[in-house]
């Protein structure tokens, strides 16, 4: 009978008298953790218990964040197998999970308006709000009050956001001018996607792949010695993901009955409300990043996230959707379709030379806060 080697791995070792499954947690993400299972066996209970209403809705919501938390904070334990870029991807697309079971559900329920303006603030949130206070906590945690980081990223960011901003205005145009083109928005989504996807690919493949010359700092592997061991990481980001997929579904369930209560429309519930809690990994590992120095790793977060839910979700969503009878495209509403273009200018403008005040960062947070007024009283 062969015996296997004894592991090599340091988040394989075990303190005497400490569960292995514990092993390289800190007291607050125990807690942590036991929060986000207790708000979704909460938000399971008060579903199935049919208490639909604004405790139920709130119980979905703060279950869906700290799933968005646990996805996070697993991606960066398996991020510290592979460094900074890889890690940045990786946080972005599971980080994204619960956005697309809430937008998969939400088309399944009928809720087209909802499920649309979820992705568009999805976007606003991450490129505005997310950004915003990630530029702030790392301008505070720098010596001279200038957050530096690696310009190659916000740029092709920017070259990738204006790629889907071109044929949300184009079918924008389309549309108002009720031209033959605009009775196949359907059609021209599709194949809009399938084109947003192929440069998706083609520019990850070169993110990840170093260039002559040397390693970019957003790419160096900076490698450091694991803190959960290989078997825990895969648990939490499996447990994170099929919880994200439960949770989404009651999290819409309860929406429409939400909505009625607080009194507010569709389109600022999937603005705003739903983009918050879908979008709720990046809001606290990038700031975190920031405030920690990790300038580079903080700013791949974000952008990667932002680059992802442009020409990665948004297509994806759109390609799924041909299988439901409500279909999703990339045609929205005159605002958002404004908000998009302004906001992948402001981006551009504060992120594109590598370095930002925090001026800066408060600056793309108003333009969030009136974006989302605008939207309020609409």
């Amino acid at each position: 009978m062969s015996v296997s080697p004894p592991s090599t791995d340091p988040a394989d070792a075990t303190a005497p008298g400490e569960p292995p499954r514990w092993r390289g947690l800190t007291r607050a993400q125990r807690l942590g953790l036991v929060a986000t299972f207790v708000a979704a066996g909460a938000a399971g209970a008060l579903h199935y218990g049919g208490a639909a209403g604004i405790a139920a809705f709130t119980a979905a919501t703060l279950a869906l964040g700290g799933l968005a938390w646990l996805v996070s904070f697993a991606t960066e334990a398996l991020g510290e197998r592979t460094g900074p870029a890889v890690t940045g991807v990786l946080q972005s697309t599971l980080g994204n999970l619960p956005e697309l079971f809430v937008v998969i559900f939400a088309l399944r329920a009928g809720e087209v308006v909802v499920a649309q303006a979820s992705i568009v603030g999805s976007l606003l949130a991450n490129a505005l709000l997310v950004l915003g206070f990630t530029l702030i906590a790392g301008a505070r945690a720098a010596p001279d009050g200038v957050m530096r980081f690696h310009r190659r990223l916000p740029n092709d960011t920017a070259t990738l956001l204006m790629l889907a901003v071109f044929i949300i205005v184009l079918l924008g145009i389309s549309g108002a001018a009720n031209d033959r083109a605009s009775r196949h928005q359907t059609e021209i989504s599709a194949i809009g996607a399938v084109a947003l996807l192929s440069v998706y690919v083609f520019w990850l493949l070169g993110y990840l792949r170093p260039r002559t010359g040397g390693v970019e700092p957003a790419l160096a592997t900076h490698r450091q010695a694991p803190h959960l061991s290989l078997a825990v990481t895969i648990a939490l980001l499996a447990a994170g993901g099929a919880g994200a997929a439960l949770v989404s579904e009651w999290f819409i369930a309860e929406l429409e009955p939400a909505i009625e209560t607080l009194g507010v429309s569709r389109a600022f519930a999937g603005l705003v409300i739903v983009a918050i809690a879908g979008n709720a990994a990046e809001h606290v590992a990038g700031i975190f990043l920031a405030a920690k120095g990790k300038s580079d790793l903080a700013v791949s977060v974000v952008k990667n996230s932002v680059s992802q839910i442009a020409v990665f979700l948004f297509p994806v969503l759109i390609l799924i959707s041909l299988a439901f009878e409500s279909r999703l495209t990339f045609v929205i509403p005159p605002v958002q379709i404004g908000a998009l273009f302004l906001m992948a200018i402001a981006v551009w403008q504060v992120t594109g030379d590598g370095e930002a005040e925090a001026f800066e960062g408060w600056a793309l947070v108003a333009l969030y806060v009136l974006t989302a007024v605008v939207t309020f009283y609409e």
